[in-house]
C-alpha cells in the first residue's frame, strides 16, 4: 500500500512594489499685483515713482469697501437705558420751563399795581411770609426772585387762584378753572406746579362742576411750598439785600 505523499506548503508571492510618482510643488502664492503710480512729494518739485502695491487693492481696502458708512450718534445718556427716559424727560421738561417762564394766563398780570413800599413794609417781609404775600409790593418782588429759579408758576398758579374767586359768573368761572387747569394741573403743560396725588384727585373730581373752590387745596399746598422751600432763600438772594441796602443807604442820606 502506498504512502500518501507529503502536502506541499505553497511558496510565498514576494510582495509587489508600486513606484509612487513624485508630489507635485505647490506654486507659491504670488505677490500682489504692482502698479507704477506717481506719488509727488511735499516741497518738491519732480514726481517719485512708487512701485509698491496698489492702495486701492489692500485687503483693509477692499474690506472697507463693502461696509457702509455709519453715522455714530454720541448717547448722553449711554450708562443705563432705564435713565434715558427720565433723563431726556427732565432736561425737556426744564428746556420748556424756560422758554415759557415769561408766558402767563390773561387774568394775571405781568406786574401787579402797586406803590412803592416803605422801609417798614420791606423790613416786614423778612420776619413774615404772610404779610410778603399780601403786600402787592412784596409779591412783585418774590415773583422777581422766583423767575430766577424757573419757579415763577407757583406764584403764578396761587395769583390765578385768587382772580378766580373774585369771580361771580358760572360760565366765566368754568372758563377761568378749565384754563388754570390746562396751564398748572395738567402734566402736559410747561408751567406745571408740584401737587401730591391727592390733591390732583380732589381736582380731578371738583372740575366735573368747577367752582371757585375748586383749587383751594392746591392753592394751600402750594403756599405752603413756597413759605418752606423758597421764602428762605429770597431772605438771603441778592435782590432782597439789594432793597434792604437802598433803605440803609436812603436813611443816609437824610
Amino acid at each position: 500500500m502506498r504512502s500518501a505523499a507529503p502536502a506541499v506548503s505553497p511558496s510565498p508571492v514576494p510582495p509587489v512594489c508600486v513606484p509612487v510618482p513624485p508630489s507635485l510643488p505647490v506654486p507659491a502664492p504670488s505677490p500682489p499685483a504692482r502698479r507704477m503710480c506717481f506719488r509727488k512729494r511735499p516741497g518738491s518739485g519732480a514726481a517719485q515713482i512708487y512701485t509698491g502695491p496698489d492702495p486701492s487693492e489692500s485687503p483693509m481696502s477692499r474690506y472697507d469697501r463693502k461696509q457702509p458708512t455709519r453715522n455714530h450718534r454720541s448717547n448722553p445718556c449711554c450708562l443705563c437705558w432705564c435713565c434715558c427716559c427720565s433723563c431726556s424727560w427732565n432736561e425737556d421738561r426744564n428746556r420748556r420751563r424756560r422758554l415759557s417762564r415769561d408766558t402767563k394766563l390773561e387774568t394775571v398780570p405781568h406786574c401787579e399795581v402797586c406803590s412803592k413800599p416803605s422801609s417798614e413794609e420791606i423790613y416786614s417781609w423778612s420776619h413774615s411770609f404772610e404779610k410778603l404775600m399780601k403786600n402787592p409790593a412784596g409779591r412783585n418782588v418774590f415773583r422777581e426772585f422766583l423767575r430766577t429759579e424757573y419757579s415763577e408758576e407757583n406764584m403764578l398758579f396761587w395769583l390765578a387762584c385768587e382772580e378766580l374767586k373774585k369771580d361771580n359768573s358760572k360760565n366765566s368761572t368754568e372758563e377761568k378753572a378749565r384754563m388754570i387747569y390746562e396751564d398748572y394741573i395738567s402734566i402736559l403743560s410747561p408751567k406745571e406746579v408740584s401737587l401730591d396725588s391727592r390733591v390732583r384727585e380732589v381736582i380731578n373730581r371738583k372740575m366735573q362742576e368747577p367752582s371757585t373752590h375748586t383749587f383751594d387745596d392746591a392753592q394751600l399746598q402750594i403756599y405752603t411750598l413756597m413759605h418752606r422751600d423758597s421764602y428762605p432763600r429770597f431772605l438771603n438772594s441778592g435782590i432782597y439785600k439789594s432793597l434792604l441796602q437802598n433803605i440803609s443807604r436812603s436813611s443816609s442820606e437824610l
